[in-house]
């Protein structure tokens, strides 16, 4: 019996001590997913800098199209740009920094260039944050888009030319497109070639030498961790509020200052 208890308490603790091991914080997760901080490119944070998120439904999140100030919550929306927002906001009180979302629900990265002018270039943003491709691919399933992989690798380099030549020194960060099957919006029927738009947006970042944030590593490490695709996202396209903070921890990831 002597013997008996030490070696329950032993057990126990190692039992639960895996149990910890298996359970990882958001920052643990991100950190996996994007890997050592020295090999990851980030885009320095200065004073007076105006950032901008760009891309679909899930950097729109609820924000109002009406608004005009930066840093507002009816700007902002209730999504992953707030959250990131919010953080840069309380971190960095000294800098000046003014932070838009122009994101717009179904848009693909054609309709980002037939408005580029008015929500990106008029703004004089000196980062800006694009997360598109979702769309570009799932529009085909489901609304007779007639796009190609092509026509999204052609656009997207187009947008990102005609944005650097009218902002000199702009700073572009990258956002990975991603999706969870097993959900009610994303089965099996998206794969092989959803992930085509996943491989376009990473090459694309490392062709333009761009910070890139690898969202789809990002989602499949936090599944690793607990919680299962409907934890994370609502429908496997958009994240909960869970996801959502995963989505901005992950974002700030490409920002250093």
């Amino acid at each position: 019996m002597k013997n008996l208890i030490p070696n329950s308490r032993r057990n126990f603790i190692k039992t639960a001590t895996i149990g910890t091991a298996a359970t990882l914080s958001i920052p643990q997760i991100v950190s996996a997913a994007v890997g050592t901080s020295a090999s990851a490119k980030k885009v320095q944070l200065s004073n007076n800098d105006i950032i901008l998120f760009q891309g679909d439904s899930i950097t729109d999140w609820g924000r109002d199209h009406k608004a005009t100030e930066p840093n507002t919550s009816s700007m902002l929306g209730t999504g992953y740009a707030i959250l990131a927002a919010a953080e840069l906001l309380m971190k960095h009180p000294a800098k000046n920094l003014k932070i838009y979302n122009r994101g717009v629900s179904g848009n693909k990265v054609y309709q980002l260039a037939e408005r580029w002018d008015t929500d990106c270039i008029a703004l004089k943003p000196t980062i800006v944050s694009i997360h598109i491709g979702v769309n570009d691919f799932w529009h085909t399933l489901t609304s007779g888009y007639k796009g190609t992989i092509d026509n999204y690798i052609a656009d997207y380099k187009a947008l990102l030319d005609r944005t650097q030549k009218a902002l000199p020194g702009v700073k572009l960060i990258i956002c990975e497109p991603f999706a969870l099957r097993g959900t009610k919006a994303v089965s099996d029927v998206w794969y092989p070639n959803f992930d085509l738009y996943r491989k376009a947006a990473k090459d694309i970042a490392e062709q333009y030498n761009l910070p890139f944030v690898p969202y789809q590593s990002v989602f499949d490490k936090a599944l690793q961790s607990g919680g299962d695709a409907n934890y994370w996202t609502i429908d496997g396209v958009h994240p909960s509020v869970a996801g959502a903070k995963l989505m901005a921890q992950a974002w700030l990831e490409a920002v250093k200052g």
